[in-house]
């Protein structure tokens, strides 16, 4: 591949900031999806009286009430009342607005009524240790869906082997999730001593689909009676909410304050912006080198190293592998005609790889 400097000091800019650079542009305005689980005919877990559907919704509405009494803050619901909202359109309202984080609220229950706690998930592609009985949980609204097997691709939540198809996706935002589900976690277990059951990876399809970083919430067990009364009381319900709004908070605080923006130069603001836009509304990102150029589609960079196969990429066949940083760079496609190249690209986008992009080799 060939160097060029200057194109890799913008790429580098845009891995940086592509997750803050609408916050950049306007200091006010600092945007959450607060995504209440579940809803309509899907009530999620009910035990003892105590329904999931309705404790998250709850719950949610009074995270984003706290959230709103910061001026820089918009707040946008996937849902304010009970009604069914398909999984495949909860992180679409996110990633439509550029939003700048997704939080997804849920309650956990299992057969066994003893366990309690909570936890925050974010999307994972490790195969170690992996819980499938929530991953099988929360996925299985899919089911509840007109058409869910074309518009899932075959995917299947009772499958554990349909889970593998979940995992490929770019880990830009990984860290900054990780940072907020650890923020929740502690407020959760130092301030309201809950017990903690951590922070947790998952291949799950509503973190899966969102393009910035993103965490999902477990409250609690409602099948652990105690729990349960706790999480659907209104005074559990608003320490709760407060925990995750003040996490909420110090990571706008922490990552997006006055002095990160007035870090960046105008010119830099102006690189980042425009770079962003390119990527999503060029559908291609626009290359310009001498003759001997191959252009190839980049469908994800992930930590995992996977056999360069159809199933492992939803069906793509012609997948190459690019080893950089330890990071595995896996490519479709191959051809010397931008045009192709652009052609592939939505290929890539419809199968599922939202954020395909087009790299030039020589």
């Amino acid at each position: 591949m060939k160097f060029n400097s200057k194109k890799f000091i913008l790429i580098a800019i845009v891995l940086l900031f592509s997750n803050s650079y609408l916050f950049s542009q306007n200091k006010h305005t600092f945007t959450i999806v607060l995504d209440a689980g579940h809803g309509g005919k899907d009530p999620g877990n009910s035990y003892h009286g105590f329904v999931e559907k309705e404790i998250a919704l709850k719950t949610t509405l009074k995270v984003g009430q706290l959230l709103e009494k910061d001026k820089d803050v918009k707040i946008i619901y996937t849902r304010t009342s009970d009604v069914f909202i398909e999984l495949a359109n909860r992180p679409k309202v996110a990633n439509k607005e550029n939003a700048n984080l997704f939080v997804s609220i849920h309650c956990n229950s299992v057969k066994n009524l003893a366990p309690f706690g909570t936890e925050t998930f974010v999307m994972g592609l490790s195969r170690h240790d992996m819980n499938l009985e929530v991953a099988k949980s929360e996925n299985s609204v899919i089911l509840l869906e007109d058409n869910y097997k074309q518009k899932y691709q075959g995917f299947d939540p009772n499958k554990p082997e349909s889970l593998i198809g979940l995992t490929m996706m770019q880990e830009e935002n990984l860290n900054s999730s990780i940072n907020l589900a650890t923020n929740i976690q502690d407020n959760f277990t130092n301030n309201l001593k809950r017990n903690s059951r951590g922070v947790k990876q998952q291949p799950l399809w509503v973190l899966d689909a969102a393009y910035m970083p993103s965490v999902l919430i477990e409250l609690g067990f409602l099948s652990n009676k105690e729990e349960g009364k706790f999480l659907n009381s209104d005074d559990g319900q608003n320490k709760m909410a407060k925990q995750i709004a003040d996490a909420i908070l110090n990571y706008k605080s922490k990552y997006y304050g006055e002095k990160f923006i007035a870090a960046l130069e105008p010119s830099s603001r102006e690189e980042v912006t425009k770079s962003k836009k390119v990527d999503e509304y060029s559908t291609v990102k626009q290359v310009s080198s001498p003759g001997g150029v191959i252009y190839k589609v980049q469908l994800a960079a992930s930590s995992q190293k996977l056999a360069l196969k159809p199933e492992n990429f939803k069906g793509l066949k012609n997948i190459s592998c690019l080893v950089s940083n330890k990071l595995y760079k896996y490519m479709y496609g191959e051809t010397s005609n931008i045009d192709e190249a652009r052609k592939m690209q939505q290929e890539a986008r419809k199968a599922g790889f939202a954020q395909a992009y087009v790299v030039e080799f020589n």
